[in-house]
């Protein structure tokens, strides 16, 4: 039997920036796991922890020896950079551009702080496709895009999607676009709690949890949420949501307001009612945009 440990210390009981459609997936899909139904044993190649201090990310290798990380991927002679936030994203590892169905903040940061470094970058494409993710690292690695941004001009294209965290990622970039059936949004952060006692005592099994320190054990899976923990936790979930709108509101000025973005109540938002909401700025093709930036790039120039 497995239990996966450590990724259901990242998914329950802590906070998550996550659209609820994709929580709802994980908890399902997940959560027999949790509880200890058999499972088929799965190996992802290149999915160890990394950090944040010293950039390991740069030494790191693959399973056939070659560098992880090659630098910033460039789309044109012009200098226009690509930066791709796709799938879940995750606070450490190895992975770049969706490796594996996640894109880690750790390296958006690392490719951020490139593009800022060298000179032959002279813009920065944002590839956003994502519904969110872990709220650790997340607030850090926008505030690092907002850095660029102030630098170099900056465009985040949603293909098709910037959710949560994915949209925090997305709100520091000069210009959000988004497709006529993209989604963008969901300002406002998830948490999910797995209450294993019924299948316990249909199991006729009792767990003894010894602790010290009355909220040691507050989100135990083998007990309900006792009501006065669960009151602080859904307080705390608020005042990560006010930072949340506080944040992009401040990345997105004079076009988001904070109220703005808590009046949305985590709502998502489609092509363009997510431009009058003030979350994008135009409707465009994907397709179209590289031609676009290019060539507004070229008018700042001359």
């Amino acid at each position: 039997m497995r239990n996966y440990p450590e990724i259901a210390s990242r998914m329950f009981g802590t906070p998550l920036m996550l659209h609820p459609a994709k929580g709802d997936i994980i908890a399902r899909a997940f959560g027999p796991r949790v509880l200890g139904a058999p499972d088929v044993a799965a190996h992802v190649a290149g999915g160890e922890e990394m950090g944040l201090i010293g950039e390991k990310l740069r030494d790191a290798k693959d399973y056939w020896g070659d560098d992880v990380y090659k630098g910033p991927k460039m789309l044109s002679e012009r200098g226009i950079a690509l930066i791709e936030i796709e799938g879940s994203l995750v606070n450490k590892g190895k992975w770049i551009g969706q490796s594996c169905g996640m894109t880690s903040y750790e390296a958006i940061a690392l490719q951020v702080r490139d593009c800022i470094e060298r000179a032959d970058v002279k813009a920065v494409v944002l590839e956003v496709d994502s519904f969110g993710g872990e709220v650790t690292g997340a607030f850090d690695c926008a505030e690092q895009i907002f850095e660029l941004s102030q630098m170099k001009p900056t465009i985040a294209v949603l293909t098709d999607h910037a959710c949560s965290a994915g949209y925090l990622c997305a709100s520091p970039a000069r210009q959000v676009v988004i497709p006529q059936t993209g989604i963008c949004g969901s300002i406002g952060v998830i948490s999910m709690h797995v209450d294993m006692s019924a299948w316990l005592a249909k199991e006729g099994l009792n767990v003894t949890i010894l602790s010290a320190g009355a909220h040691k054990a507050d989100f135990n899976p083998y007990q309900a949420i006792p009501e006065d923990v669960l009151k602080q936790e859904l307080a705390e979930l608020e005042e990560l949501r006010v930072e949340f709108a506080a944040t992009v509101a401040r990345f997105r000025a004079g076009r988001l307001t904070q109220q703005s973005a808590l009046a949305t109540e985590a709502r998502f938002y489609r092509g363009q009612k997510a431009v009058e909401a003030g979350l994008a700025d135009a409707v465009v093709r994907p397709s179209q945009v590289l031609a676009a930036f290019e060539a507004e790039l070229s008018r700042t120039a001359g």
